[in-house]
């Protein structure tokens, strides 16, 4: 795949869905159109919308091929989701959206089948989150569909299936907290049998494997080439790892942020992770297993900040460190370290000015970061990923509250379509530039430290 220059990504986010062309030798994008990730509320239950993005995405494959050469083709898409097909290779069932609080009811059976986190580096999670649970839900609420349904795909592979025909499952989406994998073996765990799935999960694929060329129909109405090749596809945080995979040796962690922010540390000091804290272990591109820790930072900015301009100036921010104008966790209590607590502020929330509530906010969401790290045993420097790598306030909290190197990725707005697109490049896509850029590093005074332990002590003391 070494003589491959564009590529295009289909990238799926939880809010957002979008199709790049990304330059895989100067990993830039060269053109990109999104829209949001709709979830219908028709049908059974809360699905996403996937008709509504298939429209899209060939609308736009057709819309960028006629500005940019594509040579290929790579996905990558949240976790938590799959989807079922039936005998005849259509939807057994729509594709349940993960917050849908429907799992919740039958969670006393689902606890009875789940194997512990210790073979499955899976936390017990609420909704839809743990894909188990959600197979679980549908097989038992379903009426017929245990028999309609003939394979299984992860996410990514259910778009890989759409381009190519070919049917797949995939490690990194497999270890996204399913409680269907064993990252520690590199194999499905007891609940797939458990389930009844036996035998029906699709082919464990690599992520960077050619599944197959494009399908002559869907050439056509994309305005592609015939024959071009698509890859199996990835989970969106460790597409976003993956550059660094390839470039990086020795401890290092990744903070990828979007509507999740989840921090991933490769080579992490050995330490006993807390599933009630959601932390878990993901598994990388490479198969390796990869301690892990997220919260909603993407849902708790948008939630904190909605209606209020998003900036402050420096008087702003010095008010908000002189004055230890503290935000307390948790925004949203169903994921992260501090699940269960209610948010609160340390003085009036009313009387804060739009910029000061702005900083706080940033150095909020940093210190709860900061905490992510510290629980996965982290080392070496951090690189962050995505819309907060824009946020110079985070940043520099982040750096101070972690004690360690905070770099930006790299230079586009998500590091998510630059991985996906690094799948197909060969050899192109091994060298260090781009992977981080130490320039960019942040260095905070000591006002910063002393926030962030303020913030700790008052945590601590509930």
């Amino acid at each position: 795949m070494a003589s491959l220059r564009n590529i295009a990504v289909i990238d799926i986010g939880k809010t957002n869905a979008k199709v790049a062309v990304v330059d895989i030798a100067r990993r830039q994008e060269l053109g990109v159109r999104r829209q949001p990730n709709l979830v219908r509320t028709d049908g059974p239950y809360p699905h996403f919308d996937v008709e509504g993005l298939w429209s899209f995405f060939l609308e736009s494959l057709k819309e960028l091929a006629a500005e940019h050469r594509i040579g290929a083709i790579s996905v990558t898409t949240h976790g938590a989701s799959a989807v079922l097909l039936d005998a005849s290779g259509k939807l057994a069932t729509p594709v349940l959206d993960y917050e849908f609080t429907g799992p919740d009811d039958l969670a006393s059976q689902y606890d009875a089948l789940r194997p512990g986190f210790a073979q499955t580096g899976s936390p017990r999670l609420s909704m839809g989150l743990n894909l188990g649970a959600q197979l679980h839900w549908l097989l038992e609420t379903q009426e017929g569909l245990r028999e309609r349904t003939a394979q299984v795909l992860t996410y990514p592979q259910y778009w890989t299936y759409r381009l190519t025909g070919v049917a797949a499952c995939e490690v990194t989406s497999l270890g996204c907290h399913t409680d269907l994998w064993n990252p520690f073996e590199g194999v499905f765990s007891p609940l797939v049998s458990r389930l009844g799935l036996e035998g029906r999960m699709a082919p464990v694929r690599k992520a960077g494997d050619v599944l197959g060329p494009l399908l002559p129909d869907v050439a056509e109405r994309a305005g592609l080439p015939k024959g071009i090749p698509v890859a199996c596809g990835i989970h969106d945080s460790n597409a976003s790892l993956y550059p660094h995979l390839l470039a990086r040796q020795g401890a290092f962690s990744v903070v990828s942020t979007g509507t999740w922010v989840i921090s991933l540390s490769v080579g992490a000091a050995a330490k006993m992770l807390d599933p009630a804290r959601d932390t878990l272990v993901n598994v990388n591109a490479r198969g390796g297993a990869v301690p892990s820790a997220r919260f909603m930072g993407g849902r708790e900015f948008d939630l904190m900040m909605e209606g209020y301009d998003r900036a402050s100036t420096d008087a702003d921010v010095q008010q908000v460190l002189d004055r230890s104008i503290l935000l307390l966790p948790a925004v949203e209590p169903r994921s992260g370290p501090f699940q269960g607590r209610t948010h609160r502020w340390s003085v009036d929330e009313a009387g804060l000015s739009d910029g000061q509530r702005y900083a706080a906010v940033s150095f909020y969401l940093a210190l709860v970061t900061a905490e992510c790290l510290a629980m996965t045993g982290g080392q070496g420097p951090v690189i962050v990923e995505g819309p907060f790598a824009a946020n110079r306030l985070y940043l520099s909290m982040l750096e101070a509250a972690s004690a360690r190197k905070v770099h930006v990725g790299d230079g586009s707005v998500t590091g998510t379509s630059i991985g996906a697109a690094l799948l197909l490049a060969g050899d192109d896509g091994r060298g260090g530039e781009g992977a981080a850029q130490d320039d960019a590093s942040v260095i905070p005074d000591a006002a910063f430290a002393a926030y962030a332990a303020a913030w700790r002590q008052v945590v601590a003391e509930g």
